[in-house]
């Protein structure tokens, strides 16, 4: 059963959509971006998020103690890396946080070669996204889909994904889950509509 990410939260009305939906992980991006939130307004929102779903905090090329603190203060039950970290940062960082804390690898491929190198490193879970030379990430445009190794594992899928095209997705992907932002958003903030509309066809996709 493939499950749902909804990433770059920043509102408790953002909260208060996903606690109505209940997707299985949200982000906080604490990485340089319009969707960035500080330490203090991702612990406010945390405190505020249902239980059952899990949070996921975003970093590009951040501080092993940054995120290390964040994991210590259960602000973050999960990390993501969409950066430039390499095997030396990753198991660093390993060795400073809980084990049942998963890293999840961000992958920007622009052909499978690239795939099968990145999975080398140290994640529990790979993220495949789309390509960009000037961002690292969340640029809402989908990749070609055919690069992706069919033994490629559990992974997480991103890049252009929305209610219309998420079916397709998982339907050729069979992605471990599928991570969606400006997909469900609406002049830059979450939109409860979009929300309902994209978890409604992931789970109608199981």
């Amino acid at each position: 059963m493939t499950k749902v990410k909804i990433c770059g939260l920043r509102r408790e009305e953002d909260i208060q959509i996903v606690n109505k939906y209940l997707p299985d992980y949200i982000g906080f991006v604490f990485a340089d971006s319009k969707r960035k939130i500080t330490r203090e307004e991702a612990h406010r929102l945390k405190s505020k998020l249902d239980e059952r779903i899990l949070s996921v905090g975003v970093f590009v090329n951040a501080p092993i103690e940054e995120i290390a603190a964040l994991v210590k203060a259960e602000i973050i039950n999960g990390i993501q890396l969409h950066g430039d970290e390499d095997e030396n940062y990753m198991n660093t960082l390993r060795s400073r946080i809980k084990e049942a804390v998963p890293i999840i690898k961000a992958l920007r491929a622009t052909k499978e070669e690239d795939i099968n190198n990145g999975r080398k490193l140290p994640a529990d879970y790979f993220l495949l996204d789309t390509y960009s030379a000037e961002h690292y990430g969340g640029i809402g445009k989908t990749f070609d889909w055919n690069i992706v190794p069919e033994d490629f594992g559990r992974f997480y899928l991103a890049g252009g994904l929305n209610s219309c095209n998420v079916t397709k997705a998982i339907e050729m992907l069979h992605p471990y889950c599928v991570d969606i932002s400006s997909g469900v958003e609406t002049k830059g903030y979450k939109n409860e509509k979009k929300v309902m509309e994209f978890i409604a066809a992931v789970r109608a996709s199981r």
